[in-house]
């Protein structure tokens, strides 16, 4: 079993990442693969709603970075999806991930599609409930199984290292990881 995990801070090593190495840490504690990719300097262009991956199986409306990401996405088990709030938002390279993800897997059979799905938000004040949700929002609409914690998975945090000091935080994101691996041991 495999878990992937997709950062969608523009920022290296920041608390979003950390956030994500924390679940990916906890996964990865019972015997599940895990790997990060984070967007930092990768390209990942709009989705254009050009109809072309249903032909090609792929998107063939960018040469980005996108299609070897869909690729560890479809052969992984799980998906953790996170993004730090701008302007009450996800980030700008997380949004055309998941809009080109859902279309493209939907035009090719939905290989997403009963596999194991979560999302976390970290902000510095407020945004998480928006932002949570947005990202939350795409597992049920792609026929996926999503797994919470004892709380939201949103995390305060602004400056490099302040996840440290959310204690409740960390606690949900110490239980999302428990969950994830729980249930995908469940399920296989």
């Amino acid at each position: 079993m495999k878990v992937v995990a997709v950062c969608g801070s523009p920022r290296k090593g920041g608390n979003t990442e950390q956030a994500c190495e924390i679940v990916l840490k906890g996964i990865a504690l019972n015997n599940i693969e895990t790997e990060l990719i984070t967007l930092v300097g990768l390209e990942i262009g709009p989705c254009t709603a050009c109809g072309g991956c249903a032909a090609a199986h792929k998107c063939v409306a960018h040469k980005d970075d996108f299609q070897p990401i869909y690729e560890k996405i479809v052969a992984a088990d799980g998906l953790v999806l996170a993004s730090p709030v701008y302007f009450s938002y996800a980030t700008g390279p997380i949004c055309n991930l998941i809009h080109r993800l859902g279309y493209v897997a939907r035009r090719c059979g939905n290989p997403l599609s009963r596999k194991v799905g979560t999302a976390i938000a970290v902000a510095r004040r407020a945004g998480h409930n928006a932002t949570f949700q947005q990202l939350t929002m795409f597992f049920p609409i792609m026929d996926m199984v999503t797994v919470g914690s004892s709380y939201w998975n949103v995390i305060q945090a602004r400056d490099p290292g302040d996840i440290a000091h959310d204690e409740e935080g960390l606690k949900t994101l110490e239980r999302l990881s428990e969950n994830f691996a729980w249930l995908l041991n469940k399920i296989n």
